[in-house]
């Protein structure tokens, strides 16, 4: 089992910036891969952003690629998702996945665990 706690989720104007954290505790972390998801209301759940477990490969969202950056510590047990130059658009609950496959993916239907997500809100 591996246990996900998002946090720094808050209120921004646009152009702002946050940095949200999913801690982790459990399993060796870095046999995971994490992604971060977004779901605004009315909205299905939304990929955004994803780092393999050592950190060597990363993607993300054609809408966030250069505003937005994921990293991990594995000493921490702890990976980060640095957003820059927020928009409105980009208001939803942020939540962070972690998924044990080798094979990386967007699906969240592939990730095994779940945060219970921190919300992001954009004021314009």
């Amino acid at each position: 089992q591996v246990q996900l706690v998002e946090s720094g989720g808050g209120l921004v104007q646009t152009g702002g910036s946050l940095r949200l954290s999913c801690a982790a505790s459990g399993r060796t972390f870095s046999n995971y891969a994490v992604g971060w998801f977004r779901q605004a209301p009315g909205k299905e759940r939304e990929f955004v952003a994803l780092i393999s477990g050592f950190g060597r490969n990363t993607y993300y969202i054609n809408s966030v690629k250069g505003r937005f950056t994921i990293s991990r510590d594995n000493a921490k047990n702890t990976v980060y998702l640095q957003m820059n130059s927020l928009k409105p658009e980009d208001t939803a609950v942020y939540y962070c996945a972690a998924d044990s496959s080798v094979v990386l993916s967007r699906d969240p239907l592939r990730y095994d665990y779940w945060g219970q997500g921190t919300q992001v809100t954009v004021s314009s």
